[in-house]
């Protein structure tokens, strides 16, 4: 260090017992060592600052007179004054000798050093039997006024991920008002002062670190402020990270894109961001796997048929392959498979993200058809490329969740051709960081301990990338950290409250208290069921638990359940005793959720002692109240876009499939939660949400047409069938008529027949 040499000088200092009588050429006037010193060889201070300097001695000659002396006193006397007069020494309030004398300890502290003490310092020891002067080897005092910079270690060669210290340590002229450090990293830092090897001090702060490939060329500031009278004075140094990570952000572009004529020049480019720089590998995939075609970022060759490549970087620290680069030729019987991409490479939670899918596009006349899997309506887009080739496009923003890290987007690309579509689809899986979620604390044992018995505190936690775990024990001067990782153990004590942190670099969460207990304090009871996958349905049985110390005056159990439970105590194996309460319960889709609250009351002289626990309940459901609905509304024109959008609450969530009722049947025809078709003639659809529970069916949903009613041939066919029955109806009358008509003449004409008889 530049304040001072860093090895420790054992001087032989020159004394001699003398009568005062001048001073001569030689300081020691020939005489051999009387004692030896050891102090630094050279000591630097900061003006206005205090300055400690480490000392001692071992006398060689004459030590029973030292020891027989008393009065012993001692003191520094400046090298322009007569070393060998005490009288000439320093005022005590500018130079303090603090250690004991007589156990030979001369370590003293300057207050308020300035430069003008910057010379060399003689020690004279003085009693009723001993006197001598230390002539030999001054002690060098040097004072300066700008303070020492902090230096910063770190490991060498750094890779991302490793976990790695961080030290910033600064020269300590005096271990009583050490200099105060401070990193620019984010974390907080305990400073001590630690005593070193000769005898100066340092003090140091240390953080730990892991690493990612942002950190390379990452800035580290650590600065040192000493105090001084009537303020501070600071000095400051930075250091830059080196560290080497896998290849990122990967990716393999094609010149010129869109469909070529076979035989025609292609070539294919690789990227990536990597530290060390990284190899770059092709491959072509194939049905026999993926075949190594070529080394370098640059891939060019004839185009003969389509294919797939994808290249891969690599380094010493990984590798990382780029997405899939289709080559394709006019006349492909196959179209090419969209693309699913996102704005943002790393993502997290909370972000806002927009997920596009893309295909090429050979005619922008008739563009494919994108869909996906996403809830969110999409609209459909062509633009132009400036090769001037044609891309068409869905895009969707969403926020990020922690249950979309592993979700699978899926987007089809419909290509209309000749005869029919032709389609292609793509599977992209999302990857999610997000902070720590459900941490939690437990304890084994559980229940009251015995003071000194063994404790063990587990924390878990979800999180993307994993966590880190620091447990804190609760004081009243603040919470102390106490241990770093998942597990701590320890032997009790007395009762204390612990709780655990579960943090990376997106954030923190912290358990819930936990209460390690001696026999003063009450264990909490514990809510359990015999089933632990729930579902609708199921008959359960819900136990709560106490330690019961004595069983002649067991706790006192209570929950907000409403059937009645009766309190009994058993025996366990290891002779201890349990108090419970049960109670057996049908499941149904309101108990999700549903909050179960268990106290145990312990009788203790002079009162009472309660412990609460509550567990939450998670039932899984078939799907309820599904029904189904169209957009838009009413009467739709033939031809005229559709949508039907199925919805239902269950757990875990329902998948849809969609349904149209025909003559021959119910036919499927679409899975998910939104079904989109043209209109074409009055139908009927319904849904059916399902899970691995059950499922339901929506009621049914028609979508008519406009104009849609009885036909012109089947009104002609219903006017045909009533002119009919009426010309049988009028054919009937007249005959039954025209028999009457006859009857009633024949009967006239007898009439008059018999009439005339009589008459003649």
């Amino acid at each position: 260090m530049a304040a001072q040499s860093e090895n420790m000088l054992t001087v032989i200092m020159l004394l001699s017992v003398f009568y005062l009588s001048g001073v001569f050429a030689d300081p020691c006037n020939g005489n051999q060592p009387a004692f030896l010193i050891k102090t630094p060889k050279l000591i630097e201070g900061l003006s206005g600052s205090y300055l400690q300097v480490p000392c001692s001695f071992t006398i060689k000659g004459e030590e029973d007179k030292f020891n027989r002396g008393e009065q012993t006193s001692a003191a520094w006397i400046p090298s322009n004054k007569n070393i060998f007069d005490i009288s000439h020494r320093v005022n005590n309030h500018q130079i303090n000798i603090t250690g004991n004398i007589k156990e030979k300890n001369c370590t003293t502290v300057f207050s308020d050093i300035k430069t003008r003490q910057e010379t060399e310092y003689f020690l004279r020891v003085e009693s009723s039997e001993y006197r001598a002067t230390a002539c030999s080897t001054p002690l060098q005092i040097r004072v300066k006024d700008s303070p020492w910079r902090p230096s910063i270690n770190v490991t060498s060669d750094l890779k991302e991920h490793q976990s790695v210290t961080v030290t910033c340590s600064a020269f300590t002229p005096c271990p009583n008002s050490p200099p105060q450090l401070t990193l620019n990293l984010q974390q907080d830092s305990l400073r001590h002062t630690e005593k070193n090897t000769d005898g100066t001090f340092t003090t140091k702060i240390q953080e730990n670190i892991t690493l990612s490939d942002t950190h390379d060329g990452y800035n580290i500031r650590c600065s040192a402020r000493y105090p001084v009278i009537g303020g501070n004075k600071t000095a400051e140094t930075e250091v830059t990270l080196s560290v080497s990570y896998a290849p990122k952000d990967t990716s393999a572009s094609i010149s010129p894109s869109g469909l070529v004529s076979a035989g025609s020049w292609v070539e294919l480019s690789c990227s990536s961001r990597a530290k060390p720089p990284p190899t770059f590998t092709w491959f072509r995939i194939s049905e026999h796997g993926d075949i190594n075609v070529s080394v370098g970022p640059i891939y060019g060759f004839n185009v003969t048929e389509g294919g797939e490549f994808y290249c891969e970087a690599t380094n010493y620290v990984g590798n990382e392959t780029s997405s899939r680069i289709c080559v394709s030729t006019e006349g492909n019987d196959s179209p090419d498979k969209p693309r699913i991409e996102t704005d943002l490479k790393d993502l997290k939670e909370h972000q806002s993200v927009t997920v596009t899918c893309s295909a090429f596009t050979p005619c922008p006349n008739s563009p494919p058809e994108l869909t996906w899997n996403l809830q969110q309506d999409s609209l459909r887009h062509t633009e132009k490329n400036r090769d001037g080739t044609f891309t068409t496009k869905i895009q969707k923003i969403i926020t990020l969740l922690d249950t979309h890290d592993g979700y699978n987007i899926r987007c089809s690309a419909r290509y209309p051709v000749i005869g029919g579509n032709k389609t292609a689809e793509t599977e992209v899986t999302l990857s999610v960081s997000y902070a720590p979620k459900d941490t939690s604390a437990s304890i084994s044992p559980l229940g009251l301990v015995s003071a000194g018995s063994w404790v063990e505190l587990s924390c878990s936690s979800r999180a993307k990338p994993p966590p880190r775990f620091t447990w804190f024990r609760k004081s009243e001067h603040g919470d102390i950290n106490v241990s770093v990782g998942p597990i701590y153990s320890f032997n009790v004590t007395e009762g204390e409250e612990f709780y655990c942190v579960a943090s990376n670099d997106l954030g923190q969460t912290r358990s819930s208290v936990i209460l390690a207990t001696n026999k003063d304090s009450p264990d909490k009871p514990r809510i359990e069921t015999d089933l632990k996958d729930l579902k609708e349905h199921q008959s359960v049985t819900v136990t709560c638990s106490a330690f019961t110390p004595c069983p002649n005056s067991p706790p006192e159990l209570t929950w907000n359940l409403q059937q009645d439970s009766l309190r009994h105590t058993e025996k366990n194996t290891d002779g201890t005793f349990t108090t419970k309460i049960q109670e057996i319960i049908t499941l149904l889709d309101t108990h999700d959720g549903y909050n179960i609250r268990c106290s145990a009351r312990y009788p203790v002289i002079g009162g009472i002692k309660t412990a609460e626990t509550e567990v939450t309940l998670s039932v899984s459901y078939a799907p309820k109240d599904t029904s189904a609905s169209i957009s838009p509304s009413g009467l739709v024109s033939a031809g005229s876009w559709v949508e039907l959008s199925c919805s239902s609450r269950a757990k875990p969530p329902p998948t849809f499939t969609w349904f149209r009722i025909s003559e021959d049947g119910d036919i499927i025809v679409s899975v998910g939660q939104i079904y989109n078709f043209y209109a074409t003639e009055g139908e009927e659809f319904y849904c059916v949400a399902s899970n691995d529970l059950g499922n339901q069916t929506s009621s049914v949903i028609l979508a008519t047409n406009k104009g849609s009613g009885l036909g012109f041939c089947t009104i002609i066919k219903i006017l045909g069938l009533v002119m009919l029955c009426g010309a049988f109806i009028i054919f009937e009358c007249w005959f039954r008529f025209s028999k009457r008509l006859i009857k009633d003449t024949e009967e006239a004409n007898v009439a008059d027949r018999v009439m005339e008889v009589q008459a003649s």
